[in-house]
């Protein structure tokens, strides 16, 4: 079978492309940026993986659809947002282009299976846009006389880790405590392996056309509990548990949410905390595919340095870069207070009329660096910018004043750290 992954570079996506790719089958695997996943699927190794560079927010026409699902016989949606922002459309990824493809779908001589992966039920309670729009496309797959499966899994874990359970693993790797909300709230986990194992299953006929299915994993814990698996899976010692009042994290959602707006997908997000609240566990009533315990599977495959060094650094990322961010701004804005005087730092080397368009120049060149580290699109250029420049700094500072090296404030001393936390934050600036 020849089957279409969307959202294939994501965390479900890559391993929904390798569970299909063992059990034989010549998958597409569709996402907005595939460099990185090409990368790790090489041709050699997966003779049966073909990547196309495509956005869903284009294919919002079924005429755009047509092309893609020549020779397809089932569509596998593995993509979706979390909430609204920079990047996400929560309206025209998880519904405008599902309806676009089923109206596609259903011009074609043999209809493919469509694969929709979406949320539990139980979740809209919460009265978010994200189960707005993942419902909304589930009711029209179902009236849409398509062959279809849904599969709505509870909280999806495994090895690697993103957005929430990548903020678990961070908490449990604070030094000393547990910080928790709602640390009683019901956390029902199931195995990315167990999520893509159904999907295949479902691709094979072993479930049945028209499913709805919750997959879960046995048993349902808590939050405290999962968290505490962590610590230990993380190698850390036991923590006393340290209940956060809710009240505390409205800011942080809040700030969560115009980060959101610039571009970062932060798990601290509006959405993610309204879910959390009302907690994650298949409803008693709904059809409930059962996989086995999550934790088992991940106490089989034992934490590393590096999961630890990424827990640690989770939460440091976005200190790191506001860091940057206030720094550039500030070395930027301070000398534009009284910019002839600080002109006058350039000595006898440089006339006053150059000392002081440099100094101008110079200080909006570090507040516009400042300011495009905070958007996603741009940071990775404002990074390697901050660097160029620092580096520029030191030889021009080095050539025109070389009395600044003693000079007791260290103006030329202090780039260094500059350009090592620079460094730093662009190593962990990748998402997946």
């Amino acid at each position: 079978m020849t089957i279409l992954v969307l959202g294939a570079t994501g965390f479900i996506g890559q391993e929904v492309v390798l569970s299909l790719q063992a059990a034989g089958h010549q998958t597409i695997g569709l996402g907005r940026d595939i460099r990185q996943v090409k990368a790790r699927f090489p041709q050699a190794a997966f003779p049966r993986a073909d990547w196309q560079a495509r956005d869903l927010k284009s294919l919002r026409d079924a005429a755009s659809w047509l092309p893609l699902l020549k020779s397809v016989t089932a569509v596998i949606n593995c993509a979706g947002a979390l909430q609204d922002g920079l990047r996400d459309d929560l309206k025209a990824v998880q519904t405008e282009a599902m309806l676009a493809l089923q109206a596609a779908a259903n011009t074609l001589p043999i209809k493919p299976l469509i694969v929709q992966i979406s949320a539990p039920a139980n979740l809209a309670p919460a009265g978010t846009r994200f189960m707005e729009t993942k419902l909304e496309a589930d009711r029209a797959l179902k009236a849409s006389g398509l062959p279809h499966v849904i599969l709505r899994p509870t909280v999806v874990v495994g090895r690697n880790a993103y957005g929430g359970t990548a903020l678990l693993r961070a908490i449990a790797s604070c030094p000393g405590i547990l910080p928790l909300v709602d640390g009683e709230t019901s956390l029902n986990a199931v195995h990315v392996t167990d999520v893509a194992k159904a999907v295949v299953d479902a691709v094979e006929g072993r479930l049945d056309d028209g499913s709805d299915l919750v997959v879960a994993g046995q048993p349902t814990r808590t939050l405290k509990e999962m968290a505490r698996f962590y610590r230990g899976w993380l190698g850390l010692p036991e923590a006393p548990v340290v209940n956060i009042p809710t009240r505390l994290t409205r800011p942080l959602s809040w700030l969560a949410d115009m980060a959101g707006r610039l571009g970062w997908r932060s798990p601290l997000r509006s959405t993610a905390t309204r879910i959390s609240g009302i907690g994650v566990a298949p409803a008693p009533d709904v059809p409930t595919r059962w996989a086995p315990d999550p934790i088992v599977r991940l106490s089989s495959e034992p934490a590393a340095v590096q999961d630890l060094w990424f827990a640690r650094l989770y939460l440091l990322k976005p200190l790191m870069i506001l860091t940057l961010s206030l720094f550039w701004i500030t070395s930027g804005v301070v000398p534009l207070f009284d910019p002839v005087q600080t002109s006058l730092r350039f000595g006898s080397n440089l006339p006053q009329t150059p000392a002081l368009a440099v100094t101008i120049l110079t200080s909006l060149l570090d507040i516009a660096l400042g300011l495009a580290i905070l958007v996603h699109p741009w940071a990775k250029r404002a990074l390697q910018g901050m660097i160029l420049v620092s580096l520029s700094y030191l030889l021009g500072g080095t050539l025109i004043e070389p009395a600044l090296w003693l000079d007791p404030l260290g103006p030329l001393v202090k780039v260094f750290p500059s350009i090592l936390l620079a460094m730093a934050t662009l190593a962990v600036l990748e998402e997946r």
